[in-house]
């Protein structure tokens, strides 16, 4: 069976915001007993209060005085997600000589939002999740440079091939899918299972929508119209470039505005925004319903987003896949630049070998990765035309502030901080940063006793139109040697949701981002916790489940600044065709270059390795780098 990514966007679960008493709590303030040992944190960890406070007092006006540098290094990297990760390996590679460098970041753990989560199950057995960055997606799209550094740090995408059970919920008989719809929302709560292949008419029926948006919703998945008949294909694309989703439903389609409400969140984890403000012919590439009648022709349109044009180019299967998501590439690439931190060789060990995070800044090492640490002043030392080395204040969440000096600087933090670091750029840059936005999440991962209730209710995904979350399901069914995904629905195994959290409304993204990013710092572990129960026991307890007994553990992992943000109609009139901001927000100057996922404008691992390329080929002229990409997404 092939898996696509596109599969997930109209698979996986839609959770719920039921009300419900009495939730038991998990201690939120887990953390702080396994500080030493980031990944098996539990309660709320990511994007936290304390690590953001440094740069959120930078952005309230309280700058970091560069004093006189205590260390000098070759080159300081600010950001230790994949791209700065990444960027500091290839610096490593291509400089020549032994090189020193200092890569800073303020988070509890390296790898940016590609995060991992540990549990260990109370008979002492160790599961894995991701609570970031999810796979390796389309590789067959990425550049050459995406496939040399993968390569050079020991990631083999052939063996995902054989780690990846393709048939595990299939031989399960979980080849249903969930759906619960909650009282609040819809008037009643309905929980009903569609299987695969079955049609519409199978199961509509049976959900609390109005009669006419049964009715319609049957029309639109089952017996597709020509919608827009009369037109030819290129005004087709052209009104639907124009259209959100939810307008061509009500408007172009004629249905009943509830059918848009049905299928609201079903877009936000893919393209970063909701159905009323991602285009119809975004919807069309991504596989949502209602364009099978409408011969839309097998051409890209120019005018797809990049995910959107990713997705029409035919997904590879979404196999590529480690147990904690694309902290397996963080990992890779900390073994290589820190490897008595990390040992081991091969893919096996990237999984399970224990991170030692004293090794990680060892004075006189050659690489040393600072964690809880954020940079708050970038300025060269004297005119940065001229200059021969770089001040960099940096700001530890103790309170510490020092300064080293590096002979050059990648900035891999976000593009909107970078403005904050320095004054050193003009007017223009400045504005073209500030407008690279990023898209709030929340991701959670939740251990449970065993997955018996998924096993009698034959799914293993759940959807809850207009609920809290907009994805979760149980986790990916990857196995290597010596780590073994659940088999016997007796086992252990992890359950994951996310939720991107834009408002809706038919604002644009950038301003859903916004207050979105707000609503999501005003919400505690103790309210996320309830929602996690909520969805679990409405979609579950009918089989069995029990929250109080079965959740063994919760980790929630929260991205205000999560994914970067993309160009999409019609909010960006200026792509595909141009100038994009970006072009000029990434400019280095000086001995500073910049790398980070914002400055390709596409939210996927091998953008970030791009930007990463493109950063070092600029402090290194003489570097021998494969090509990278310099536009998001496909051509």
């Amino acid at each position: 069976m092939s898996i696509t990514r596109r599969d997930f966007l109209n698979g996986v679960l839609r959770a719920s915001g039921a009300a419900m008493a009495g939730a038991a709590g998990l201690p939120s303030t887990a953390a702080e007993a396994s500080l030493a040992y980031p990944p098996a944190a539990t309660g709320l960890q990511g994007q936290t209060d304390a690590a953001r406070a440094p740069l959120h007092a930078l952005r309230d006006g309280q700058h970091g005085a560069p004093g006189t540098p205590r260390e000098h290094y070759d080159l300081v990297v600010v950001g230790a997600g994949i791209s700065g990760l990444a960027a500091a390996f290839l610096y490593r590679q291509q400089a020549g000589r032994r090189v020193r460098m200092l890569i800073v970041d303020p988070l509890d753990d390296f790898g940016g939002h590609a995060k991992r989560n540990e549990f260990t199950t109370p008979d002492g057995r160790l599961l894995i999740g991701y609570g970031g960055s999810q796979s390796l997606d389309s590789p067959s799209q990425w550049s050459p440079a995406a496939h040399q550094l993968l390569k050079d740090v020991g990631v083999d995408l052939a063996q995902f091939e054989h780690w990846y059970d393709k048939d595990w919920a299939a031989r399960r008989g979980l080849t249903g899918h969930a759906i619960l719809f909650n009282a609040a929302h819809w008037g009643r709560e309905q929980l009903l299972v569609r299987h695969e292949g079955s049609k519409a008419a199978d199961w509509v029926d049976a959900t609390p929508l109005p009669a006419k948006a049964r009715e319609d919703l049957r029309e639109l998945i089952d017996a597709p119209r020509d919608y827009l008949a009369g037109l030819s294909r290129e005004e087709k694309r052209a009104r639907l470039a124009r259209t959100s989703y939810d307008d061509f439903l009500a408007a172009i389609c004629g249905y009943d505005r509830a059918l848009t409400r049905y299928f609201a969140n079903r877009t936000r984890g893919y393209f970063g925004v909701g159905t009323d403000a991602t285009t119809a012919l975004d919807a069309w590439a991504g596989g949502l319903p209602g364009f099978g009648g409408m011969d839309l022709g097998d051409e890209m349109p120019p005018e797809l987003s990049p995910s959107g044009r990713q997705a029409f180019k035919g997904s590879d299967p979404y196999i590529y896949h480690f147990p904690d998501g694309n902290a397996g590439v963080a990992r890779a690439l900390v073994r290589a630049l820190v490897p008595s931190a990390l040992p081991g060789h091969g893919m096996e060990s990237l999984v399970g070998a224990r991170c030692d995070y004293a090794r990680l800044d060892r004075v006189g090492a050659d690489v040393r990765l600072r964690l809880r640490t954020s940079a708050v002043s970038v300025r060269h030392i004297g005119d940065p035309a001229a200059a021969k080395a770089v001040a960099v204040t940096c700001r530890s969440r103790e309170g510490d502030e020092y300064t080293v000096s590096a002979g050059q600087v990648v900035l891999a933090c976000w593009s909107r901080v970078i403005p904050h670091l320095t004054d050193e750029l003009p007017a223009a840059q400045v504005s073209a940063l500030r407008d690279q936005v990023k898209v709030p999440l929340l991701y959670a991962n939740v251990l449970l006793r065993n997955w018996e209730a998924f096993a009698r209710g034959g799914f293993s995904a759940i959807s809850n139109p207009g609920g809290f979350w907009d994805e979760a399901s149980l986790d990916f069914p990857v196995s290597t040697d010596r780590y073994r995904f659940a088999s016997l629905p007796s086992d252990p195994v992890l359950v994951h949701l996310a939720r991107v959290m834009v408002e809706g409304g038919g604002a644009s993204e950038r301003a859903q981002c916004e207050a979105g990013r707000a609503r999501l710092e005003r919400l505690g572990f103790n309210e996320i916790e309830h929602e996690i129960r909520a969805l679990l026991q409405g979609a579950l307890g009918p089989f069995g489940f029990e929250h109080e007994r079965d959740i063994h553990g919760i980790t929630v992992n929260r991205w205000a600044h999560g994914y970067a943000y993309e160009y999409m109609r019609p909010w960006d009139a200026y792509w595909p065709d141009g100038p994009l901001p970006i072009h000029t927000a990434r400019m280095g100057w000086g001995r500073i270059a910049i790398a980070n996922s914002d400055a390709g404008a596409f939210a996927y691992v091998h953008s970030a390795i791009d930007q990463a390329t493109r950063a070092v080929s600029e402090l290194l002229p003489q570097a021998r780098l494969a090509r990278w990409n310099t536009s998001p997404g496909p051509s």
